[in-house]
């Protein structure tokens, strides 16, 4: 089974505790033997299914938006993103080289289309900006990709 993941950046600690505890959940349902984690792996739920399907004994793909991406992750996020691209059983990238709006939404594309199923950590809002959360689901549903949002009652971003 092959998994993508896309979510909201910047969640409270109260918030990263539950939905930690959802991709955990999701995790126990899957057979880890055959499944892969197919993500950004940028900070926040990206890298925390990443680093979840890896613990579990599964696999993880990453999709590089841009070749100046990593660049423009926070600082503090560098290390783990570092460990979870060499940890990559496969790499995809777009080609492009800065970080935009647009090739965040083009290596989301990507993403959609390596997957079985997309896991979505989104509160239903629209996106705040070209290629957020809210356009992965739209993308996913008109390619027909199933998607599981995960959000935890009564939260807001």
């Amino acid at each position: 089974m092959r998994v993508g993941i896309t979510g909201h950046r910047g969640l409270s600690k109260a918030i990263e505790r539950q939905v930690k505890a959802m991709l955990a959940e999701q995790i126990a349902t899957l057979d880890v033997r055959d499944l892969v984690a197919i993500s950004c792996i940028a900070d926040g739920p990206d890298t925390w299914w990443a680093q979840a399907v890896l613990d579990a004994g599964g696999r993880v793909e990453v999709v590089i938006p841009a070749a100046w991406y990593r660049r423009d992750l926070p600082d503090w996020h560098h290390a783990e993103y570092d460990s979870l691209f060499s940890s990559a059983s496969d790499i995809h990238d777009t080609g492009m080289t800065e970080s935009t709006s647009a090739a965040h939404q083009a290596g989301s594309e990507i993403l959609v289309g390596l997957s079985d199923v997309v896991l979505a950590v989104w509160d239903g809002l629209p996106a705040r900006g070209f290629g957020g959360t809210a356009d992965v689901v739209a993308y996913a549903a008109r390619v027909g990709v199933p998607v599981t949002v995960l959000w935890p009652d009564g939260a807001t971003r």
